[in-house]
């Protein structure tokens, strides 16, 4: 916040020659407006750092939805393995991203590749991000490692998931974000003294930062082990292995949905900064536009699946609603700041249909992903990228990018195509990054058999042969209350009721 400053010098020429000590008068009065521009100031910082606090624990509180949807997606008998993966991911991921990977990220200055400060958040805060910017990116990091997590469900041995989940937070996630989200990051857009094709890479939340390294690095994970024993027949047929809580599937993705406004509107990271000081308008405004784009993106997904679906299968169904929605949410993060409402719901029809193309073309080759997270956040993440550089409006730009007057935008809004140009290049460049980090490290674990299950195990569960028994108890074991609870068999002939017993 920039206050005006108070010159003694000025200020005694006002107060008068003939004024009895009129230079410590001045003082007096200048000290007292620096104490009172020095509130504002403080006010500023508080109300953006509390700002971006709630947004934090808002993108952490997906870790939930995470953990509903994949639990919900998987059959019964893996329900415990899939929730400790979830907690897994944010457990080993703070401790990784602490070490490691918030330094790798943002530790500037530093080169365009990767950072080299901030180790176990040595010298933090700064001038340039407090306590509270570590928490949130941290949040953003363990949502790429989940993602990942719903592409191998049902099949993986734990030592692998907390191999991958390290490795994914503590370098190969921080090294894309310092690309594109650090102001040293070779294609980032906040890089205004050597900016990409005179842009950068306008990835505002992480369509590709985010949702893409989670989506490609679970498509290597689910291609090197294969699919599910029973997903395919002899014949190559698709065979559904369906989840076994709808209900939880849908109160998951209600909090996805609850966490993407922390998502993608927090990645402003602050909130009291006027555009026109004095005036109505300012990034608040930007703030809330941004939770309509995510909202309209969502919502068209949405309906665009349930009814392409409807045409394809002949069924409502609530799990690919739902699953078409997130993909909505996917695309519409990295231009949710910089494109209007309208264009939006552009972003949440055709990202409906290339989850669609995405799954149909899945099922052709034989690729089994339990949760679709590849196609959805890697499918719909890439759309996202190119959707951003077709629609991205001039004027946001210029104010969520300020500092570099002319800068490109969205090719059909006469911004030409240097942001385009950006765009293709991130998505090839993540291609490459994730497949070159991960796809060895998926390699190597099932090459040293630490990666897939027997198909024993499988058969049978992980619930019970890797962590000691089912997530849900399907019978009363107990007898205290004098009632045994049997299973019910009905027919045709007669009505049976239920004996009580006693204990002898």
């Amino acid at each position: 916040m920039s206050l005006p400053e108070c010159s003694v010098e000025q200020l005694t020429q006002f107060i008068g020659p003939n004024a009895t000590n009129a230079e410590a008068a001045a003082k007096f009065i200048c000290s007292q407006f620096s104490a009172v521009g020095n509130k504002f100031v403080d006010t500023q910082f508080a109300v953006d750092n509390t700002y971006l606090l709630f947004s934090a624990y808002l993108v952490f509180s997906m870790q939930l939805g995470f953990a509903m949807l994949c639990a919900g997606s998987v059959r019964a008998k893996n329900t415990m393995n899939i929730m400790l993966t979830n907690v897994l991911d944010a457990a080993a991921g703070g401790l990784f991203y602490y070490l490691f990977g918030f330094a790798f990220a943002f530790g500037g200055p530093s080169n365009g590749f990767i950072g080299k400060h901030f180790f176990g958040l040595r010298d933090v805060p700064t001038e340039a991000f407090d306590y509270s910017y570590f928490l949130y990116q941290w949040a953003f990091a363990i949502a790429a490692a989940g993602i990942t997590s719903g592409s191998i469900a049902e099949r993986t041995q734990f030592v692998a998931y907390l191999i991958y989940s390290s490795f994914l937070t503590g370098f190969v996630y921080p090294v894309v974000s310092h690309w594109f989200w650090s102001s040293d990051g070779w294609a980032s857009a906040t890089n205004t003294g050597n900016l990409l094709f005179s842009t950068g890479v306008i990835d505002f939340a992480g369509s590709g930062v985010v949702h893409m390294v989670g989506g490609i690095a679970g498509l290597w994970g689910a291609l090197i082990e294969g699919p599910r024993i029973g997903r395919f027949d002899h014949s190559g047929r698709a065979v559904a292995l369906r989840g076994h809580s709808a209900s939880l599937v849908v109160l998951g993705t209600f909090m996805l949905w609850f966490g993407w406004y922390g998502f993608n509107p927090g990645s402003f990271t602050k909130i009291l900064s006027p555009y026109n000081s004095g005036n109505y308008y300012g990034q608040w405004s930007a703030v809330g536009r941004t939770a309509v784009t995510t909202t309209l993106a969502g919502c068209t997904a949405a309906l665009t699946t349930l009814f392409g679906k409807r045409i394809l299968s002949g069924h409502w169904n609530v799990t690919d609603v739902c699953n078409g929605l997130l993909g909505g949410f996917a695309a519409i993060t990295a231009g949710c700041s910089v494109v209007e409402p309208w264009a939006a719901i552009v972003c949440g029809f055709m990202a409906a249909i290339v989850l669609i193309a995405c799954n149909i073309l899945a099922e052709k080759v034989r690729y089994d992903d339990p949760l679709e997270a590849a196609q959805l956040h890697g499918g719909c993440g890439a759309w996202g990228i190119i959707f951003t550089a077709l629609f991205a409006k001039e004027e946001y730009v210029n104010q969520v990018y300020p500092g570099k007057p002319g800068r490109p935008y969205g090719l059909f809004m006469g911004g030409g195509g240097k942001l385009l140009g950006a765009h293709v290049i991130q998505i090839l460049v993540i291609i490459g990054w994730v497949s070159a980090t991960m796809g060895p490290l998926f390699f190597i674990l099932n090459k040293m058999k630490l990666l897939r299950i027997s198909a024993e195990d499988e058969l049978a569960g992980m619930d019970m042969t890797r962590h000691g028994g089912f997530a849900y108890a399907y019978e009363d074991e107990s007898h205290k209350n004098g009632i045994q609870l049997r299973k019910i068999e009905h027919n045709s002939s007669s009505t049976p009721t239920p004996t009580p017993t006693t204990d002898s």
